[in-house]
């Protein structure tokens, strides 16, 4: 009977190292009653859609007026668009376009962006929300009036409407220009009602070199943890044209809203 306290022995050598087991336990150090942490839960968009496939061809005829005026096989060309370079099409992909006419050229892009928020207790919305509010302060509107004026680094005020006179802070005389419908208030950069969770829009009347202006207008909004920029940019061919303030940003608003009804498909 020797054998037995030996055995007795281990035993009660198993049973301390299992209770001293109890402090690597995470469960060991839990207080009762204390509130369990749960993470942030993820955006709505997993995926981008394809930038240069983003626009109907009908859209960008409207768009891109001096596409349609070029050869068939040019105009397959125009409306193909060329893709950005992105390192990674789940966060970020785009296109552009461009088309040239005897009065004017244009040029429209389109940018998705997919916000990720690597942080556990920031959700993806609220990171893209960050992402957002940094581009409507950079345009000089964030948490300001709907008539402030952003642009002016670009050497002109960007809500200068399409029938004012053009001209640069730097001293450039001003440019007659065709009488404008509408008043300034209504085409001065301001937040967008209606558009995503929150939008803005941009306008921005510079000159190109010494003789002819464009103008970009830029719509940016966010469905989500995904961000979308437009630009619509038309430059005049002549030193006495000014573009159009307000066809520009009416086609800009019209197809920001159908990019926000596609990704809500």
């Amino acid at each position: 009977m020797a054998y037995v306290p030996g055995v007795a022995l281990l035993a009660a050598l198993v049973a301390g190292c299992s209770a001293g087991s109890g402090a690597d336990d995470p469960a060991a150090d839990s207080k009762p009653g204390s509130p369990t942490v749960s993470a942030a839960p993820p955006g709505k968009y997993r995926t981008l859609p394809e930038s240069c496939s983003a626009v109907p061809r009908s859209t960008l005829k409207d768009l891109l007026p001096g596409a349609a005026e070029l050869p068939e096989e040019q105009q397959d060309k125009v409306y193909e668009g060329t893709a950005s370079v992105t390192f990674d099409t789940d966060r970020k992909v785009g296109c552009r376009w461009k088309s040239d006419a005897p009065d004017a050229s244009r040029n429209l892009s389109i940018d998705f962006e997919r916000v990720v928020s690597y942080d556990p207790a920031v959700s993806d919305d609220n990171r893209a929300q960050d992402v957002y509010s940094k581009k409507e302060s950079a345009a000089g509107l964030s948490g300001g009036p709907s008539s402030s004026v952003s642009g002016t680094p670009t050497g002109s005020p960007s809500g200068t409407p399409s029938g004012s006179p053009g001209g640069s802070a730097s001293g450039t005389p001003p440019t007659p220009s065709a009488p404008s419908t509408g008043s300034d208030e209504d085409l001065r950069p301001r937040l967008l009602d209606g558009l995503g969770d929150a939008a803005f829009l941009d306008d921005a009347l510079t000159r190109a070199g010494s003789t002819a202006q464009h103008r970009t207008v830029s719509v940016v909004f966010r469905t989500s943890n995904v961000i979308v920029t437009i630009e619509y940019t038309e430059q005049s061919a002549l030193v006495t044209e000014v573009p159009d303030s307000k066809e520009l940003q009416e086609k800009a608003q019209a197809l920001a809203r159908k990019l926000a009804e596609t990704l809500s498909e």
